[in-house]
């Protein structure tokens, strides 16, 4: 009693506990929590009327293959929460679920990056909820984290007061903006291993990285799943802890090239004379 505590030379904490020590230990339990599924058995989940999240930014780092066989589905009614509608120009990522007319409710920040979606809204069959993209944020992030809502100035003394609580705080007046949560929520990572741990590449994390908390089964679609102890404790952009599902999306090569035929079509790329795209 009172006298000093020895950490053993494997745990965590030591100076001599490695990558390498971990990846050879991290296999405790790893066949019962592995995550690895299929999109048959991940829309086994899904029906009419539900409430999904979709991550990604106007098509980029969008789970594609998810929001493919989701429309596939026929699954109707549905409240979409996602930041923008889609790629610019449409036709790709969300373009399917509002030419489909599957979507009866948007949660956005912008649709006009979508001429589907924008057809839809303007054809009265769908309705749209718009917040600021931080106010949207941070709701998402509420409903992940278990708060009662957030507050902000934003839309004092306008329509956006209407049916909204209203505090006072040193003085100044603030809308309580409440929680987003989904019933299920579509996010994209780079890898993941098989116990849903999540690494991210380049601009991925976007608005992927708040839903993960936020739904009550995230699915996660990924270019490589790994086994556990591959990916660096460091690197993980998502733990384990708030992913129910992994999937397999997109090799990173067949990655590369959807969104590069994407950008040339649409203008915003020029392929190299002479290149070789198959």
């Amino acid at each position: 009693m009172g006298g000093r505590v020895r950490i053993p030379a494997l745990h965590p904490c030591s100076e001599t506990f490695s990558n390498r020590n971990f990846g050879e230990f991290a296999c405790i339990g790893e066949e019962k929590m592995n995550k690895v599924t299929t999109l048959d058995q991940v829309m086994e989940r899904v029906h009419d009327g539900m409430t999904i999240m979709i991550g990604g930014f106007n098509g980029i780092c969008a789970p594609i293959r998810c929001i493919d066989r989701l429309a596939k589905s026929g699954v109707k009614d549905i409240t979409l929460i996602s930041v923008t509608c889609g790629y610019p120009g449409g036709g790709f990522d969300l373009a399917p679920l509002f030419v489909n007319k599957q979507i009866k409710k948007v949660i956005a920040s912008h649709i006009g990056t979508s001429p589907e979606a924008v057809k839809v809204y303007k054809s009265g069959d769908m309705e749209v909820e718009y917040f600021p993209m931080g106010i949207w944020i941070e709701k998402i992030r509420a409903g992940g984290y278990g708060l009662g809502g957030v507050v902000s100035p934003i839309g004092i003394g306008t329509m956006l007061e209407a049916g909204k609580q209203k505090v006072t705080v040193q003085g100044k007046e603030y809308l309580i903006e409440l929680p987003l949560r989904a019933d299920i929520g579509f996010i994209k990572g780079y890898r993941a291993d098989r116990m849903g741990n999540v690494q991210h590449r380049m601009v991925s994390p976007n608005t992927n990285v708040v839903m993960a908390s936020a739904a009550d089964y995230t699915v996660v679609e990924v270019n490589e799943i790994v086994d556990v102890g591959q990916i660096e404790p460091d690197r993980v952009g998502i733990p384990g802890v708030f992913i129910k599902a992994v999937v397999q999306g997109n090799a990173m090569e067949d990655h590369h090239k959807i969104y590069e035929d994407l950008w040339v079509r649409s203008g915003n790329l020029k392929r190299k004379e002479g290149a070789n795209h198959e």
